[in-house]
């Protein structure tokens, strides 16, 4: 019985170094990679790579995000939001003479509008759709939230009308938050978080700058993330607060002028390795020239 008990106990501490070894491999590939980098707009670079030897955790992943300095005539922020119709990420975009979008929160696939709380220069749009006991799902306890073009996120204080009382003018609740304040934040153990799937974040930096990311997934050439790695890939590229957007099929990160359609990454909504595949949504987040 001791010989099998000292097995075991050999074989725990040899998987959580294995582990622990693969997670230092993973955080030195991301940080060690020579990215693909455009600038798209001041103060503003768009930035690619393929992992294409299933050299990040143990999978191919394409990984496409813009990061934005808050300085100077850097481009701001907004959001845009319809009710019913549905609108592709690119389709929102060119709307609204955008730099660029991605893809928002959650919404009514078959009808389309958020579940979640949106307000648009100081206007509520649409009311948390909670479930049949009155609670909050996940992606309704924490918001973006901006003001005057600039950025943040929020986290519930767990107060019923806690989104009514921001006093920001533009507020977008989705969720789960993956890093708030360098805290790491508690996931659950639902599906929707262990598996890998395509995903879209939103991440703040220590010194200030804005991360849009997409991660793609449901493809061959992309594994997609579970949140865990998500958080572990956003506190990587120096996130001291991130949050997890709408992901799925609906994920779509596009750049005006871009080469095609303007669609950087690759939606995996079509089954296809290509930049067709766009869900349409309900809501996205926008990036604006500043005016003066």
């Amino acid at each position: 019985m001791k010989l099998k008990r000292v097995l075991f106990l050999w074989l725990v501490v040899a998987s959580q170094q294995m582990f622990a070894q693969q997670r230092d491999i993973d955080s030195i590939t991301v940080v060690s990679t020579r990215w693909e980098k455009q600038k798209i707009a001041p103060k503003t670079k768009l930035i690619t790579h393929h992992f294409d030897q299933q050299q990040l955790f143990a999978a191919k992943q394409y990984i496409s995000y813009i990061e934005i300095k808050r300085k100077g005539n850097a481009p701001v922020f907004a959001l845009a939001n319809e009710v019913k119709e549905k609108k592709t990420t690119s389709t929102f975009g060119a709307e609204h003479q955008a730099i660029a979008a991605i893809n928002g929160t959650f919404f009514d696939v078959a009808n389309g509008g958020s579940v979640d709380f949106i307000k648009i220069n100081g206007q509520i749009i649409n009311q948390n759709i909670l479930d049949k006991k009155g609670n909050r799902a996940r992606h309704q306890r924490a918001a973006i939230v901006i003001n005057d073009g600039k950025l943040n996120l929020k986290k519930w204080d767990d107060s019923p009308s806690w989104e009514n009382n921001l006093p920001e003018k533009d507020v977008m609740l989705t969720g789960p938050l993956l890093v708030y304040q360098e805290h790491i934040e508690d996931l659950d153990t639902t599906s929707f978080t262990k598996a890998r799937h395509p995903r879209s974040a939103v991440g703040i930096k220590a010194n200030g700058n804005i991360i849009l990311l997409t991660v793609d997934g449901r493809q061959e050439n992309s594994a997609g993330m579970s949140l865990h790695e998500l958080t572990k890939l956003m506190r990587w590229l120096g996130c001291t607060s991130a949050i997890n957007l709408d992901g799925g099929g609906s994920t779509t990160l596009w750049v005006a002028n871009f080469a095609g359609n303007g669609v950087v990454n690759f939606p995996s909504d079509n089954k296809k390795w290509d930049h067709d595949g766009s869900r349409k949504v309900a809501n996205v987040i926008l990036l604006k020239p500043k005016t003066k």
